[in-house]
């Protein structure tokens, strides 16, 4: 049994959103929020692929799978698709912000528009997407958002400066909008993963030596994937993690 199969009863037919959810680590959260039942939408600009998944999904879902289809770097966009889910969903009670991409650059070369393009997918829609959701939220008597940050600005990696700079930020904004919102009934969490090897992480920037280097600093000496990250998202946004907010989990494997 995986953490992931493990049945939260008071998620079944819960309302939740995932943003980047039709690849990647998002589609591994997609899956296991559909697996317990409930009823999911995702945001994604990856079209053909997200399709893909919407539709089986669907095949043996509880309720359907809906896919939108939305640039989060737009503010409005962004905010136009969590209302658009809420209506497709029939509310929403947990947002789970695992957009994100963590493109190398060189210190010498990033421009001004390369910063901003980087924090607007990395940073911006973590907060608007929140803001837009609260309302929903707070029409169902509370909720729960998962803000997913990484470990990379604790590890020193020189070529991340916008990405380390935005998952650091994510933390900030977790403990902020916790405090804003628990009166609400709304809890704010975030998750911290290490190298999660995914097909994306491969085909640009992981080789096998790369791979192996990152298992010898972990405790557990084994790959981690997108699912192992899917356990945790549950927990958080269950009745099992009620009594906690503004805090964060690491999942790594044990490098920190």
């Amino acid at each position: 049994m995986t953490a992931s199969s493990v049945l939260h009863r008071d998620l079944e037919d819960r309302c939740v959103l995932i943003t980047g959810g039709g690849t990647g680590i998002g589609a591994a959260l997609t899956a296991a929020f559909v697996a317990q039942g409930c009823r999911v939408a995702f945001i994604d600009i990856a079209v053909s692929e997200s399709r893909l998944l919407a539709q089986t999904l669907s095949q043996t879902a509880r309720h359907p799978v809906h896919f939108i289809e939305a640039d989060l770097a737009d503010t409005q966009a962004a905010r136009n698709a969590v209302d658009e889910a809420a209506r497709l969903l029939g509310g929403l009670d947990v947002l789970v912000n695992n957009a994100a991409r963590d493109d190398r650059q060189d210190l010498e070369t990033v421009s001004d528009a390369d910063w901003d393009a980087n924090l607007a997918i990395n940073l911006k829609p973590v907060f608007f997407t929140a803001q837009a959701a609260v309302a929903h939220m707070r029409a169902r008597g509370g909720g729960s958002i998962v803000n997913f940050s990484s470990i990379a600005f604790m590890l020193n990696m020189g070529e991340l400066p916008a990405y380390a700079t935005a998952k650091a930020g994510i933390l900030g904004l977790t403990k902020s909008l916790a405090g804003r919102l628990g009166k609400d009934n709304i809890r704010v969490n975030a998750i911290l993963p290490g190298m999660i090897v995914t097909e994306r992480q491969r085909r640009l920037w992981l080789t096998d030596q790369s791979i192996a280097a990152m298992i010898e600093r972990q405790c557990l000496k084994r790959m981690l994937v997108a699912e192992d990250l899917a356990g945790p998202t549950l927990f958080l946004a269950s009745a099992a993690s009620s009594a906690m907010t503004a805090q964060w989990i690491i999942i790594d494997g044990g490098i920190l």
